[in-house]
């Protein structure tokens, strides 16, 4: 398979450097170009057509989350991705109301960090772990309103949950806890396969349309237990 295409927004010349540098290690991404802010990262994504961007949001001018709509318009089947430091609710409530595909920090190990690039790349959101409690939780306050506030899909039906089988319960539990399908195919030993098409089905009984979504409606189910 060809090397994902990548493009690398970071003013921090010596952290971008060195990011290209770990990337550059691995033969299934290729980076083909960086920027050190908003204007020039929508230059290039519109001239190289990245299959996914790495964003930094703490950009000088506009941020990389105020960015997100022109590089979208830009490089319309980009990924992006926010690697940032920022660790506010705030920051990433916006950054996937805005259309990012994943948000990580930049904490993140190499290894992982080319593992999340991947995922994202076969259509799955990624979520630094431990932000994902946080979000559900900050969702959980905004009530449905906020849920919905992620998608242009109809409200979620938390009701839906007693429709999942066993098997099904299992598989939202370890979406709850961020595992991505390869992760929860080897909790439950069963094909990876499987684990799509019961992804499917619980996204479908639940209402939502993101696994994001699907984990919020978990915790709430547990928490009123």
């Amino acid at each position: 398979m060809s090397p994902v295409r990548l493009l690398v927004v970071d003013d921090h010349t010596l952290f971008r450097r060195g990011l290209v540098a770990l990337l550059a290690a691995d033969l299934s991404v290729e980076v083909v170009g960086e920027a050190a802010d908003a204007p020039e990262a929508v230059r290039k994504a519109g001239a190289l057509q990245p299959d996914l961007i790495l964003l930094d949001n703490h950009l000088p001018g506009a941020t990389g989350i105020q960015a997100l709509a022109e590089l979208r318009e830009a490089a319309p089947l980009a990924k992006v991705v926010l690697l940032t430091v920022s660790e506010d609710d705030q920051d990433l409530r916006m950054a996937l109301q805005g259309g990012a595909n994943g948000y990580l920090l930049k904490t993140i190990e190499g290894d992982m960090l080319i593992a999340c690039i991947h995922r994202v790349m076969r259509g799955e959101p990624v979520i630094s772990p431990e932000l994902m409690t946080r979000l559900v939780t900050a969702l959980q306050a905004g009530g449905a309103q906020a849920l919905s506030a992620l998608s242009a899909e109809p409200t979620p039906h938390p009701e839906g949950a007693a429709l999942l089988s066993p098997r099904e319960q299992e598989v939202l539990q370890e979406i709850a806890r961020g595992a991505s399908n390869k992760e929860i195919a080897r909790a439950l030993q069963i094909a990876e396969t499987t684990v799509k098409i019961h992804v499917q089905h619980i996204l479908r009984k639940l209402g939502v349309s993101s696994r994001v979504q699907a984990a919020v409606v978990a915790t709430a189910g547990q928490a009123r237990m």
